[in-house]
């Protein structure tokens, strides 16, 4: 009986969907679905995709060549309520059976269910794009508009609708735009005598320029370049108003010339409305109230002080240095009224994250006698002195089977009165793995603890002055970090401590630089011994050469199981075994197995020794995204870094020797030293209803010298994941074509690959086809085997391809990303059996992340 019912259901089902993909189900017999639009321009079809966007009308957004939201509206039920009682009553006593077996509240309920579903279902959907004429008519004078505005004043448009079959017809829109119109010249009508020589002295930044094709855009952008100009020049009462614009063209020979005229302000002046010239307002006084809330504006002022000309009036005890929040006002006195000194200081005191709500008013300075005085008062409203914030998450990797991870703040604001953030953090882990290592089976094996301490200052803290070259209109801050945590890594234990000092200031809208003048790390490796236990592929080349017929090892080096079978004893006989072949001591060792022996040792030898890092890095970041809705612009990031270089003079001039490897070693370590850059570009183009073309390349590489012959793990690279080349986990690509043998596969040089294409299905739910591609390789380090290295660009063969979908669901606040990812050309398989060989769901890929990966 139970498969009955589910076969009944799966037919209905199958049904349902097909009639859904019938486009033209909820289309009258009296009206035609629109299945595309056309644009003819002087008999040329064209495709310019910002002319497409004047029609008023689209044909129905499709994927893949099938209108899925309009087959999802088809589905719906157009008058469900009407369905569900005529359902409920066509079988005499269906209601008072249900009403017996349910309640008659319950029968009601699942009628709204009934109507709320299909309800959901058109909103989701799409209805069908219906032909009319009306909408017709409009698009094609929403051309002629379109022309007209770039300077084809005597355009002429026309449509025809073509019918065709099933209910279905095609627009043709035909553009004439004849001879266009060029700006000739420019005259001038500026009443005031002020705004007149000001705009003299700056009319060569105009954005009308003779002998350039008329554009109503330009003339719209000269009207905001000089209301800005005006009030950054003191026009304190100047607005946009005032500005017009005149265009004769009769009788020119298809030439415009251009009139502005620019008003004097309009004001009532002794009870009679009149227009007076405008002003240069400076500002006299600049006022602070840093403690100001809107219960206490009527309290008095308990105590004051004065910094440089600005006045702070507080209503209890001054909790501010003085310099502390003049240093964040860019209105100063005694100069010349700007909007845009105005707008810095907004930037800032929200930057500084201390108050809520800043605000500036402007008055009339009522001892000035010429009207030209303005007085400047700050309101500031103090956030809570302290906050606390916690976090919550979950993780997966290919060593970790389960994580959970979870962490507090506190937050301490104006700590020491100068605008100063304290943020005291802890973090702590716990997850699960498979460790050979551990005998007690506890489900959660892995465990990390760490606490962070973050001062953050509103300037630059330097010995000297940093005025000229960082002023405080590029919002610096400086931030002092020390950290430690420690950490029960499956067996390899870790202890971490960190000390940093960045500096962050931003040029311009666009720009951002990042300097870690000092970036210390200092890693501590607790339990060395446990490595061949964690690192099980290593242990496995390893055991496997030192079992090899070839080979004679001495007993000691082995433990035998029930089996009889001999393995090297961990850690005292693998650790052995490689310190013997490394002296010479292993006879009979062919080419092939010297090198894994090789590389397993330089492996082991560079994951379990400390690490001390003292470096410098500098970062240029230039973003044109203009808000977190702008799908159309580029970001730019550089990074350079350099490490030990500082040490290494200390060693020399300290008269340090070099260990029996030639390093220098501080305090038991070898310090590492290298330079590293990256360099990182993304760009988004936005194609319209929703659908946008993203591209990101990376390239990165990491080169030892000095002190050092390898990077350290914590800084080298790794391929594959959520955010890298989705067909592979993480840390599992690369390096070159050596097939991501180990556990973590890292190395010195990066190169990565990606594009999207992204597109809306329906209502938040949003799909992307993407192609990852990319690898890691080393180069310039100790590690010698041809394929993990890169030695010519006949490497660049070794880009691995991955190619997916994914969905991603938009929560407004964050968007929840699930990527299936195949490998498309993998570079570990023999040459010439590389595409296509992991096109399958079994060997698919599936990323889970938030928000998108670039």
């Amino acid at each position: 009986m139970k498969h009955i019912w589910a076969k009944i259901s799966l037919i209905l089902l199958t049904a349902g969907f097909l009639s859904s993909c019938n486009a033209v189900k909820r289309v009258e017999d009296d009206q035609r679905l629109l299945t595309a639009n056309t644009i003819y321009v002087d008999g040329e079809k064209i495709s310019q995709r910002n002319i497409y966007n004047q029609l008023y009308q689209e044909p129905n957004t499709r994927f893949l060549g099938l209108p899925l939201q309009l087959y999802l509206y088809n589905l719906a039920n157009p008058d469900p309520d009407t369905t569900f009682l005529n359902w409920l009553h066509k079988k005499p006593g269906r209601e008072e059976q249900l009403i017996d077996l349910l309640s008659e509240k319950q029968v009601v309920r699942l009628g709204n269910i009934y109507v709320n579903i299909n309800e959901w279902i058109m909103e989701t959907g799409e209805p069908p794009a219906i032909v009319t004429e009306a909408q017709s008519q409009r698009s094609a004078e929403r051309l002629k508009a379109w022309y007209w505005n770039n300077g084809w004043f005597n355009a002429e448009t026309s449509y025809e609708i073509v019918p065709g079959n099933k209910k279905r017809a095609q627009v043709n829109y035909y553009v004439t735009p004849k001879a266009p119109y060029i700006v000739d010249s420019i005259t001038t009508r500026i009443a005031s005598i002020v705004a007149d020589s000001i705009y003299e002295v700056h009319k060569a930044n105009s954005t009308i320029v003779p002998g350039v094709q008329y554009r109503t855009q330009d003339f719209g952008a000269e009207r905001e370049r000089l209301t800005q100009l005006y009030r950054n020049n003191g026009l304190y009462h100047f607005e946009q108003e005032y500005i017009s614009f005149e265009a004769d063209t009769v009788g020119t020979a298809n030439k415009v010339n251009a009139a502005l005229t620019i008003q004097n302000r309009e004001a009532t002046v002794d009870g009679v409305q009149t227009r007076i010239p405008y002003k240069v307002h400076k500002i006299s006084e600049v006022n602070i109230f840093p403690d100001y809330r809107y219960e206490n504006r009527e309290e008095p002022i308990t105590d004051t002080a004065s910094n440089e000309g600005y006045h702070l009036y507080s209503f209890g005890k001054l909790q501010f240095r003085p310099q502390a929040l003049t240093d964040a006002i860019f209105i100063t006195p005694q100069t010349i009224y700007s909007d845009a000194d105005r707008t810095l200081t907004y930037n800032r005191l929200n930057q500084l994250r201390i108050f809520r709500y800043p605000n500036i008013q402007y008055m009339e300075d009522p001892a000035d006698s010429t009207g030209t005085d303005l007085i400047a008062n700050v309101f500031l409203t103090p956030r809570q002195k302290y906050s606390l914030g916690f976090e919550f998450d979950l993780s997966q990797s290919n060593i970790q089977k389960f994580g959970i991870g979870f962490g507090g703040s506190l937050l301490i604001r104006n700590v020491f009165r100068g605008a100063e953030i304290l943020e005291i953090s802890g973090r702590g882990s716990i997850g699960s793995s498979k460790d050979a290592a551990n005998d007690s089976d506890r489900f959660f094996d892995i465990t990390e603890l760490g606490v962070d301490v973050d001062l953050t200052l509103p300037r630059i803290l330097f010995p000297i002055s940093t005025e000229k070259f960082i002023p405080k209109y590029m919002y610096p801050f400086t931030t002092l970090g020390v950290g430690a945590s420690t950490q029960t890594n499956i067996g390899l234990d870790k202890q971490s401590f960190t000390a940093v000092m960045n500096y962050r200031w931003l040029p311009n809208e666009n720009l951002t630089y990042l300097m870690d003048l000092i970036n210390v790390q200092y890693v501590r490796n607790l339990n060395t011994d446990n490595y061949f236990n964690v690192y099980r592929n290593s242990y496995i080349e390893l055991n496997q050469i030192a079992t090899s017929e070839n080979i004679s090892a001495p007993d000691s080096f082995f433990v035998t199981d029930d089996n009889g079978d001999r393995f090297l004893q961990i850690p005292e006989g693998a650790n052995a075994f490689l310190r013997a072949a490394r002296l010479g001591e292993i006879e009979n060792l062919t080419g092939t197995q010297t090198q894994i022996m090789n590389d397993v040792r330089e492996r082991k030898n560079r994951l379990t020794e400390d690490n001390l890092i003292f470096a410098t890095n500098l970062s240029y970041i230039l973003n044109k995204k203009e808000n977190i809705y702008d799908e159309d612009f580029s970001r730019l990031r550089v990074k350079l870094e350099t490490a030990g270089n500082l040490l290494s003079a200390v060693s020399k001039l300290a008269g340090i020797k070099e260990d029996e490897n030639g390093r220098y070693n501080l305090f038991g370590v070898n310090f590492s030293q290298y330079v590293k850059t990256e360099i990182d570009y993304i760009k988004h183009w936005d194609l319209g209803r929703e659908n946008v073309i993203a591209i990101r390349s990376f390239g990165g590489i990491a080169i030892p010298y000095g002190n050092s012959n390898s990077i350290p793990f914590i800084r080298s690279f790794f391929a594959g994941g959520p955010n890298d080349n989705r067909a592979w986990q993480p840390y599992s690509l690369g390096p070159g074509s050596s097939g991501g043998r180990n556990e973590f596969n890292e190395a010195n040089l990066k190169i990565a690959l990606s594009a999207e294409y992204r597109f809306n299905l329906f209502g938040d739910l949003n799909s992307a086809i993407f192609a990852d591609a990319g690898n890691i390789w080393n180069v310039f380090d100790v590690v010698e085997e041809e394929a993990s290295t890169f030695t010519s660009l006949a490497d660049l063969e070794e880009l691995a391809l991955g190619t997916g979908i994914g969905l991603r669901y938009d929560f407004d606040f964050f968007v929840l990303r699930f990527d299936v990812g195949f490998k498309t050309y993998d570079p570990s398989r023999s040459a010439g059996n590389r595409w296509f060989k992991g096109y399958n769901l079994g060997k698919a890929v599936f990323n889970v992340g938030i928000n998108y990966p670039f």
